[in-house]
This record gives C-alpha cells, sequence and structure tokens, in this order.
C-alpha cells in the first residue's frame, strides 16, 4: 500500500515549480491571497463525472492558482488516469498509471469552498495559498492539506478539517 500522500507530493512539487515560475500569484492588488483556485476543485471533480459518468472514485485532486490536477482510480484502485482541469476546461487524459494503490473518494468528498482556508488565511495573512489537496483516506474519510508560502519563502503543509480548523503543520 502507498503511503498517504503520495500523490499529493508529487502533484504539489508540479504546483510548486509551476507557481514558483509565474510571477504575481500570491494575492490581488489590495494584497488578499488568491484562493478562486479553491471552486475549480468541485467543477474539474464536475467535469470529469461528465466526461467519465458519476460515480467516479479519486484518488486525490490538488487545485493551484494555474489548474487542478484530479486522479481518477480505476481498475479497482490499481492504476489512475490523470486529468488537468485548466481555464474552465477538462483536457484530454493523461496516460494511465498503472501500480496506483491507496485510499480513494467520491465527487460528494469534494465539495469545498473558501471556507476551508479561513483559518489560515487568518493566522498567516502574509502567507501565499499554492495549493489545496484533497486525498482518500481510510474507511471513504478524506484529508485535505493546503501547501502555503511564507513571504520568507519557507513552505508547509497545514492539514485541516473540513471546518479550516488546523489539525497538522509539516514543513516540506
Amino acid at each position: 500500500m502507498r503511503r498517504p500522500g503520495t500523490w499529493r507530493r508529487l502533484v504539489s512539487i508540479g504546483v510548486v515549480a509551476v507557481v514558483a515560475s509565474v510571477s504575481g500569484c500570491g494575492g490581488d492588488d489590495q494584497g488578499q491571497p488568491d484562493t478562486g483556485f479553491v471552486a475549480d476543485i468541485s467543477a474539474a471533480v464536475a467535469a470529469v463525472e461528465a466526461e467519465r459518468g458519476p460515480g467516479q472514485e479519486y484518488f486525490e485532486v490538488t487545485a493551484g492558482p494555474q489548474f487542478t490536477n484530479v486522479f481518477v482510480a480505476v481498475e479497482n484502485a490499481t492504476a489512475a488516469i490523470p486529468y488537468v482541469y485548466r481555464d474552465g476546461q477538462l483536457e484530454p487524459p493523461a496516460p494511465k498509471l498503472s501500480g496506483a494503490s491507496g485510499f480513494t473518494f467520491t465527487a460528494e468528498a469534494a465539495d469545498v469552498d473558501d471556507t476551508i482556508l479561513a483559518t489560515i488565511l487568518d493566522e498567516l495573512p502574509e502567507a501565499t495559498i499554492e495549493a489545496l489537496s484533497i486525498e482518500g483516506g481510510e474507511g471513504a474519510a478524506v484529508r485535505y492539506v493546503v501547501t502555503a508560502r511564507s513571504p520568507e519563502g519557507g513552505v508547509v503543509e497545514i492539514t485541516v478539517a473540513r471546518d479550516g480548523s488546523v489539525l497538522a503543520v509539516d514543513p516540506v
């Protein structure tokens, strides 16, 4: 069985690389963090369900300012089909990734909004929110992980509950 967070770490590396290469992604002109990408999670999952049919299972969905990655579990959760949702459009799937394993979740669990970030934004007003990941957990649970960067450049992964309360903080 894969360790929890394997998909998230791989996706986070890609999201961080993209975010780091684009200037001005930290917020709007008033210094407010850009968190509009959180809505892309539900939109991306809905687009996948429209493409593949309802009732899909997911290993992970990770959204950032530039795009959203969706890893659909297939073949009894032994493989994954990666999708990218960008600019309101679902791109064609990437090739299937064999050898996947881990916990999955359904579309209902991926329904989040900006309130999931409220505590982090209140407690870390200078931080740049780089990504929000939802990953499957044991017993059909889900885990929400926020990747945030301090103005000094440090990066942390903050595990939050659905209501945004902080459960754990891990430096990256």
